[in-house]
């Protein structure tokens, strides 16, 4: 099989507008992939329930995330973008894989080691606030992978884990039904985590550091006028590869323009006001078509919903495959 004709599979959280550094680690690299590789993309609003509770803002940032990636060029005669709740045979897979699947793995799943660790620090019950859809976030996730043949999964490292327990899953159930399954495989981004955010960290939520990816150009100016810099003076010579501002400008820059900015920041004469303007007006000038066509889009969610009806259509042909194997493998039906 040539990788062209390889299955990529990928899910986004509706949990809020993502940032630059999801961007230019994940997001940009996934609409590029689509359109040489058929693309399973869906929005994991049952993902989303381990932390809102709020079904309104499920529905808000489920249309953001669909109207984001629709804006950025997702093509939709390669991609399959749905939404994860909309399949049914991904409650059956799940409800499936769970008697295949060993309380160890689970046990070992980063998310419930994190929640355990915090109530060890806190001094409270070892399983304080975790409930089972926390605990089995694991199977579910695999399921996701497993129900679309997926041979290619595009993850950051710290989420390699899920794909892993996935193949482990999928061995096992073949172990006990025979070849049922295809053993998928990570592919970690080059880029990820390597977005600097407005004090020089990781772009990060956590770090309170980030830039929103269609934030109104007037909020993108102010935030890009906060990244924090040394006290050089215009007048002296700069290192580029030290400056969050040439490190976020390369991320949207073409090679000549990368190495003009690269060039002004060694030869001195230039503000660091001056490079936040610059930074500001190449993003700007990149995002700008973007940004206009996800606002048009979220003033017309019924648009939004009909690509996501259409992609659910197209997504159950392959689930509804894959649950009669399984059916017929572990029922006999």
């Amino acid at each position: 099989m040539s990788d062209a004709d390889k299955i990529v599979l990928t899910g986004i959280k509706p949990t809020g507008m993502p940032h630059l550094g999801n961007y230019v680690g994940a997001l940009k690299p996934l609409i590029e992939q689509s359109k040489s590789n058929k693309t399973f993309m869906f929005i994991a609003d049952l993902h989303a329930l381990n932390t809102i509770s709020d079904a309104k803002q499920i529905k808000q940032h489920t249309y953001e995330i669909a109207a984001l990636l629709i804006a950025l060029g997702l093509d939709l005669n390669n991609a399959v973008l749905f939404r994860q709740s909309d399949i049914d045979e991904i409650y059956q897979l799940n409800t499936l894989l769970m008697n295949v699947t060993p309380k160890g793995l689970m046990n070992r799943a980063h998310s419930y080691k994190a929640a355990m660790d915090r109530n060890i620090a806190n001094g409270i019950d070892v399983d304080a606030g975790v409930n089972m859809g926390l605990y089995t976030y694991p199977i579910l996730m695999s399921a996701d992978i497993l129900l679309y043949n997926s041979d290619i999964v595009p993850v950051g490292a710290d989420q390699k884990q899920h794909v892993e327990f996935a193949r482990d899953i999928a061995g096992y159930f073949n172990n006990l039904y025979g070849k049922t399954f295809k053993l998928p495989e990570p592919v970690i981004g080059q880029d990820t985590g390597l977005v600097p955010g407005l004090d020089g960290r990781k772009m990060s939520k956590s770090y309170d550091n980030t830039i929103a990816l269609f934030a109104p150009e007037n909020e993108l100016k102010k935030k890009i006028m906060r990244i924090i810099t040394d006290s050089k003076l215009p007048e002296e010579a700069k290192n580029p590869d030290e400056s969050t501002i040439f490190q976020l400008y390369k991320h949207f820059a073409d090679e000549a323009e990368i190495a003009e900015f690269a060039e002004m920041f060694r030869r001195g004469g230039m503000g660091y006001g001056t490079a936040k303007t610059m930074l500001f007006e190449k993003i700007n000038s990149v995002l700008e078509k973007p940004r206009a066509e996800y606002e048009r889009l979220m003033a017309n969610t019924d648009e939004i919903e009909q690509v996501l009806a259409n992609g659910a259509e197209r997504a159950k042909i392959v689930a509804s495959k894959t649950i009669q194997r399984v059916k017929k493998a572990m029922l006999g039906k």
